[in-house]
């Protein structure tokens, strides 16, 4: 963690954790995104992460980049699901890293 910036925000990898149903979009268990430098998303090469999925768990990706009081529930939960109902599929999002960042360069 480098000393310069104001902030510290963690880096975030969101993976498939398991699939309870029928694999629709074509993702298999370990498939992930990472979310770096506040708002990086990058998927490995020749991978892909399906746009329903991602839009399910992107709302609470912001709030999981910040430190989280230790009640606050989103603190304690790291699985998040697909839209889907057949699908059932389960993502885990993980801090991978912390970051210190000027948050004048964020906005």
């Amino acid at each position: 963690m480098s000393d310069d910036g104001d902030m510290d925000i963690y880096d975030l990898r969101v993976s498939v954790d398991r699939i309870e149903g029928r694999s629709v979009c074509g993702m298999a268990v370990g498939d992930h995104f990472d979310l770096t430098e506040s708002a990086h998303l990058t998927i490995p090469e020749g991978k892909h992460f399906c746009v329903y999925a991602l839009a399910s768990v992107l709302p609470f990706l912001a709030a999981k980049q910040r430190e989280l009081a230790a009640g606050d529930w989103l603190a304690q939960d790291s699985h998040f699901l697909c839209p889907d109902p057949g699908e059932r599929l389960v993502m885990r999002v993980e801090r991978i890293g912390k970051r210190r960042m000027n948050s004048a360069d964020l906005t």
